[in-house]
Order: C-alpha cells, then sequence, then structure tokens
C-alpha cells in the first residue's frame, strides 16, 4: 500500500465522533487504536451514557450544524472523521420520506469534512441509502465530497455485522473517503467465523429469577462465560485485536437487567412459539439459539408516538431479551453500560454500530494510515454512574455545568 506514510508509525491516530449515540462505533474505532478526541450527540441522555462510557473524551452535547470543526479538534490535528447522520427519511423500514429535514445532516456531516480536512473520514448509514431516489442524492454527495479535495472508495459497500464477528444480522452502507495524497483505504475482509445467539448470552441468568430486578437494574452476580466471543466481552479472555483502553469495572456486577414483567398470558405464548418464528400476537421473533438475532431497531422517539420497536424473545427463557442481552447480541463488552431504563437503553443499543463491524472498518483506516495499532497500558475509570440515570432535564443541566 502507498500513500504519505513510508514507514509504519507506531502511536495511536485521532479521531472525531458525529452523532455519536452511546458510542458504538467510538468503541470500534478506539478498539481498532484510535484516540477519540471528540464525540458529538443531541440528545443529552445519550450524550450523558457517551460521557460516562468515554470520560477522557470531550463529549459535546449540541447541534451539529451549529458546531465548527473548531470547536470539535481541541487543537489537534485530526486523522479520521467518522459518523452516522441520521437519515430516517432513507430508510428501508417504514415510510421512506426525501423531505425529512434530518436528511440534512448528511450535509452537515460534509461540511466537517471540509472544514476540519481529516486524512480520512467514514460516513456509515441506512441500507436504503443506496436505492430509488435515495441512491441519486447519495451519487450527488459522493460528486461534492470529490469536488472538495476528497475521494470516496469505490464501489462503495453495504456490510452485514453478521460478517464480522457479530451474532446478529444488520445491514448499513459504508462510505470511505480519503483526501488527496493519502492511501486508498479498502473495505474489511469478511471473517468467516459464525457465532450463534447461544454464544452470545448463554452464560447470563434468567432474570426473571431475580424479584429485585422489577426495580433494579444491576445485580451481584459472577457471569462464567461459555464461549470464547462471551469471554472476550467479559474480559476473561484477551482479544488480540482490541486496542482499546482497559477500563475499570466490577465485573461481578451484572448491569443492564431490569425485568420485562409480562403477564402469564404473554409468557405461555413465548413458550409455545417455535425457536426462528414469530409469535402471532405480539409479533415478536423467537430467537434460535444455534442461528443469530434478527436486527435490533430502535423504534421511533417521542416525537414520531415514541414506538418501541418489537424485542425479540429469549429462546430459553419465555421473556423479551435484556439490555445487557441485546448488547451481547451487539458485541458490546460487559463493562459497557447504557441508560438505566429500557426504554432508552434497548433505543441506544438500536441505533449503534456494533462495535466488532465498527473496529473492523477502523482497521483498515488504521491499515492505510501505515499505522501499528497499540495496546495502551493506562487503564480508564469509567464516569459518574449517575450519568445513567437521568432524565432529559437533569441530563441537560449536568453536562451544561460541566462544559
Amino acid at each position: 500500500m502507498t500513500g504519505s506514510n513510508s514507514t509504519m508509525q507506531n502511536h495511536r491516530p485521532t479521531a472525531i465522533d458525529l452523532f455519536c449515540g452511546a458510542g458504538g462505533m467510538s468503541l470500534g474505532f478506539e478498539q481498532a487504536g484510535f484516540d477519540i478526541v471528540s464525540a458529538v450527540e443531541i440528545d443529552p441522555i445519550h450524550a450523558a451514557v457517551h460521557k460516562y462510557n468515554f470520560p477522557v473524551c470531550n463529549t459535546i452535547c449540541g447541534d451539529i450544524a451549529e458546531l465548527t470543526g473548531k470547536d470539535l479538534c481541541f487543537g489537534k490535528e485530526i486523522d479520521v472523521l467518522f459518523g452516522g447522520p441520521p437519515c430516517q427519511g432513507f430508510s428501508l423500514m417504514g415510510k421512506r420520506d426525501m423531505s425529512d429535514p434530518r436528511n440534512d445532516l448528511l450535509y452537515q456531516f460534509m461540511r466537517l469534512v471540509e472544514e476540519i480536512k481529516p486524512k480520512y473520514f467514514v460516513m456509515e448509514n441506512v441500507s436504503g441509502l443506496t436505492i430509488g431516489d435515495a441512491k441519486d442524492f447519495l451519487m450527488r454527495v459522493i460528486d461534492d465530497i470529490e469536488l472538495s479535495g476528497y475521494r470516496v472508495v469505490k464501489p462503495y459497500r453495504v456490510l452485514n455485522a453478521k460478517d464480522f464477528g457479530v451474532p446478529q444480522s444488520r445491514q448499513r452502507l459504508f462510505l470511505l473517503g480519503y483526501r488527496k495524497g493519502q492511501a486508498e483505504p479498502i473495505y474489511p475482509v469478511i471473517d468467516d467465523s459464525k457465532l450463534t445467539v447461544k454464544d452470545a448470552i448463554y452464560d447470563l441468568p434468567n432474570i426473571d429469577d431475580f424479584n429485585e430486578l422489577k426495580e433494579l437494574d444491576k445485580i451481584c452476580y459472577l457471569v462464567e462465560p461459555i464461549s470464547d466471543y462471551a469471554k472476550k466481552l467479559h474480559g476473561s479472555m484477551i482479544d488480540p485485536f482490541d486496542f482499546s483502553y482497559e477500563r475499570k469495572w466490577e465485573n461481578h456486577v451484572l448491569t443492564g437487567c431490569l425485568r420485562t414483567q409480562h403477564t402469564k398470558g404473554s409468557t405461555d405464548r413465548f413458550k409455545s412459539t417455535d425457536e426462528g418464528n414469530v409469535e402471532p400476537i405480539s409479533r415478536f421473533l423467537k430467537l434460535n439459539p444455534s442461528g443469530i438475532c434478527n436486527t435490533l431497531r430502535a423504534g421511533t422517539d417521542k416525537s414520531r408516538g415514541a414506538y418501541t420497536s418489537p424485542r425479540p424473545i429469549h429462546p430459553r427463557d419465555n421473556r423479551c431479551i435484556s439490555v445487557r442481552e441485546a448488547q451481547r447480541l451487539h458485541s458490546f463488552p460487559d463493562w459497557f453500560r447504557m441508560h438505566s431504563t429500557k426504554w432508552h437503553g434497548f433505543r441506544e443499543v438500536g441505533n449503534s454500530v456494533p462495535p466488532l463491524l465498527a473496529r473492523a472498518v477502523a482497521a483498515q483506516i488504521m491499515s492505510a494510515l501505515n499505522v501499528i495499532p497499540v495496546k495502551p497500558k493506562a487503564k480508564i475509570e469509567l464516569g459518574n454512574e449517575q450519568f445513567l440515570y437521568l432524565n432529559l432535564t437533569s441530563a441537560r443541566t449536568l453536562l451544561e455545568a460541566i462544559g
């Protein structure tokens, strides 16, 4: 591979995460060896969760349209800018709306690319952006990018998380861009390992056995992982391709476990549904332990009716999966926490890029930079646990107070 770097460098390149949510892409890029300088999220609750999990990152709660490149760089040269502008108008789920104002956020992303001038950018989005009228819009965006001194790797690719070590089918578009003079990155090669729902969640207990989880989202419970995948997420096995900062956490505490209190009628229907089939009343899919999870979706926010997406049925326990189980199926490690409520927690998982998928893409940018990733020796203290229990008003107030 050719480019501006003639010899392999041994340091941690810098990155910025736009539209960061809880931090799926932030984590994937950190695991690939990048330091996340700053991250932007407009929703205060999600920004507070990001701040908890990435306490040394400059997490900014704000509207990206009101921010400049100078606001985000903190005096550093940026190697890669990445993010997933929320283009719900192009989604294959529900009504496609080309006029949805959120589609303009894609241009805000590209505006910041032009201002910051990173060596590389990675734009992630819904696969619906490659179909019909939306594809014409995408091609116009690519043309505009290439007039601003960048090149886009062609053909662009829709990647499925199941092909990169994640036990879930989730297709997303990735655009890889590079500044003129930089080495051209390539898309990651498919991982042949096939993981299952059982690999991901069968070491976790049945949360219905713990009465305290009707009110609390965590319990003291020492997990004993049964698969290499779960061992790596729990930190009991070294992952040689994980170059993230180690977090200090209590591995005997199981989090993200607030119960959903189903009626007996619901649990009876869940029990009578065959694995891999949809329960006809709830329309929930009962997971097959030998298969993979269907796409975990976020649902709509309060401005759109607060619709909760169907959550899969646990294949063994006759209930919907917990937030922690959703995180396992998404490739989040056990130290990583979402908001304490099921509503926000599931939205944060459903809106995020699986970290292992983000890591696979980020590793290709690292290779194009000609950098050998390094595992830091420093351990990071996670943020204030209060960040995970805030409502909208208190989250906004707290984030404003800490800057």
